[in-house]
């Protein structure tokens, strides 16, 4: 059966979406979407320089669309990974009572001190925010695996 996870940030512009678009290129086997728990840039294309930042990493986040995060999501996805803990606040504050679908930081997967993946929104360092979004991603590809 096809994992299925859902990346969610603040708007689904930055690092959902790079998140996403790493995961799809390191494991294409994973079906993977994005949303953001607010709903400012539904409909959106991942921000202009997020986008640069991963074209040049050989990632190309340009077909993907904001939407924000929704209580179905819980039934359609396996695993929910969030870039922070305002995120999973937002996420667990919409779950079905009957649900189980595991919430994790993304950290989780990485090895480091981090404890979340900084909105490049907010701090401009995009580069960074792809590092560390690719060794989340290489750690959770490694998890997967050994499951």
């Amino acid at each position: 059966m096809t994992q299925r996870i859902l990346f969610v940030c603040l708007g689904n512009i930055c690092r959902s979406p790079a998140a996403e678009g790493v995961v799809r290129a390191q494991m294409p086997e994973v079906a993977t979407d994005s949303a953001g728990t607010s709903g400012w840039h539904v409909g959106d294309p991942p921000y202009g320089p997020m986008q640069k930042a991963a074209i040049r990493r050989g990632v190309n986040l340009s077909d993907l669309r904001a939407r924000a995060f929704v209580a179905q999501d819980f039934h359609d996805f396996d695993l929910i990974i969030a870039m922070d803990a305002e995120n999973i606040a937002n996420i667990e504050a919409l779950r079905p009572a009957d649900n189980t679908t595991p919430v994790q930081l993304f950290t989780h997967y990485a090895d480091g001190p981090e404890t979340e993946v900084p909105d490049p929104y907010y701090t401009r360092d995009f580069e960074g925010a792809l590092d560390l979004i690719e060794r989340c991603a290489a750690g959770l590809k490694d998890q997967l695996r050994r499951q």
